[in-house]
This record gives structure tokens, C-alpha cells and sequence, in this order.
């Protein structure tokens, strides 16, 4: 039986595991999208290189980025709203 404590405690795993589950889903689509459409998006140039370079080289890596920013800025707000009531639920 779950203690009083442990109830909280299971919601901030259950509310982290799902956040990592869609930023993984986000990843996943720009990981897999460009590559897959990479001969169609090698149509267009910008300053003389095909646009599935400057997404391989500069877009998914910036994006890969923010997902990680994103889920530091997030778990860092739960984490102290988490601090702030212990015993309540999250």
C-alpha cells in the first residue's frame, strides 16, 4: 500500500517520464523527417548549398538544443513548485 509520501513522489516520475516521452517523440521527428524527405528538400539552395545540409548541419542540432532547454526550464518550474508544497499533490 502507498504511503501518503510516496503518492506525490510517484506523480513527479509519472509527470517527468511523460515529458521525456514527447520530447523524445520531437526528437524522433527531427531526426527522421528531413532524412527521409532529404532528395526532395536537396531542391532548394540557400547561399548555394541544399537546404537537407543546412537542415543536417545547423537546424537539427539547434533544435536538439531547445528540446534539452525546454525540458531544464520545465522540470526546473516543478521542481520547485514540487519543493515548495511536499505533501500536496503536483
Amino acid at each position: 500500500m502507498p504511503t501518503a509520501q510516496a503518492r506525490p513522489r510517484t506523480r513527479y516520475w509519472h509527470h517527468n517520464l511523460l515529458l521525456i516521452v514527447g520530447l523524445l517523440c520531437i526528437w524522433c521527428l527531427v531526426t527522421f523527417v528531413p532524412a527521409y524527405f532529404a532528395l526532395e528538400l536537396s531542391r532548394y539552395f540557400i547561399f548555394g548549398w541544399p537546404f537537407s545540409f543546412w537542415m543536417a548541419a545547423f537546424g537539427a542540432p539547434l533544435f536538439f538544443l531547445l528540446i534539452v532547454g525546454v525540458y531544464a526550464w520545465h522540470m526546473a518550474r516543478y521542481d520547485q513548485r514540487a519543493r515548495r508544497t511536499p505533501e500536496a499533490d503536483h
